[in-house]
């Protein structure tokens, strides 16, 4: 009885293992970083054990939507990935995309007459992280994709997280209109938050000393201009 016991758990330990690996592979992060690797105290903008509840599976039930602005190297990225594959050891799906990479291949789908073949997937997944939003200039066929996006998943009662280094105010400009992006931001902050990062990169931290910084028209160094104002 002990030996059937044992196999049976084996094999459904080797199921659920399979299962999360594949569930990894079809979310598409950049890299794989948990909760447990970010440094809160190097980010008061979140209070830890608000932020430790987007973790549970209420975060999916609720159709919580997050936000986060600010410039590159915030952890904006690593937070988004910690909760998308919390959401996935919760058995939830989860899929990660960078907003350009949206742009152009929506695009490519209109110039060949196929529709819903990119879309479709991301209006039902669970959790959807868009990456990177407003980093670079969208052209105008961009803003009615993320809104038919949004609103689909709103209608949904879907969860989406979206990194920005725009402001909520400059994403008209972004998406060309206005009132589609005040309608785009309405349906994300319903049921969401928005945080806004600030500080030093964590890319660059404690390694400014060994940048380069060249010398202006006249010959001065840009690094010491700028510390002395």
């Amino acid at each position: 009885y002990d030996f059937l016991k044992n196999l049976l758990l084996e094999e459904l330990a080797a199921r659920e293992e399979n299962r999360l690996c594949r569930k990894m592979r079809e979310a598409n992060f950049p890299f794989e970083k948990t909760i447990e690797s970010f440094n809160f105290s190097l980010r008061p903008e979140f209070n830890k054990r608000t932020f430790l509840g987007y973790l549970t599976e209420s975060f999916i039930q609720d159709g919580h939507c997050l936000v986060f602005i600010g410039p590159p190297g915030l952890g904006k990225t690593h937070l988004s990935v910690a909760i998308g594959i919390r959401m996935i050891e919760l058995g939830f799906g989860a899929r990660f995309i960078l907003a350009q990479h949206l742009v152009n291949e929506y695009l490519k789908e209109k110039q060949r007459g196929k529709d819903n073949t990119l879309l479709s997937p991301l209006k039902k997944v669970d959790l959807l992280i868009i990456d990177e939003f407003g980093y670079l200039p969208y052209p105008e066929k961009a803003g009615p994709l993320f809104y038919e996006l949004i609103a689909s998943r709103y209608e949904r009662n879907l969860s989406t997280i979206i990194t920005s280094n725009k402001a909520l105010r400059e994403w008209g400009n972004i998406l060309h209109d206005m009132s589609l992006a005040t309608a785009l931001v309405d349906r994300l902050m319903e049921r969401g938050d928005v945080y806004y990062l600030s500080g030093e990169s964590y890319r660059l931290r404690g390694k400014e000393k060994n940048l380069w910084f060249p010398l202006n028209k006249k010959g001065e160094n840009i690094k010491e201009k700028i510390n002395n104002g």
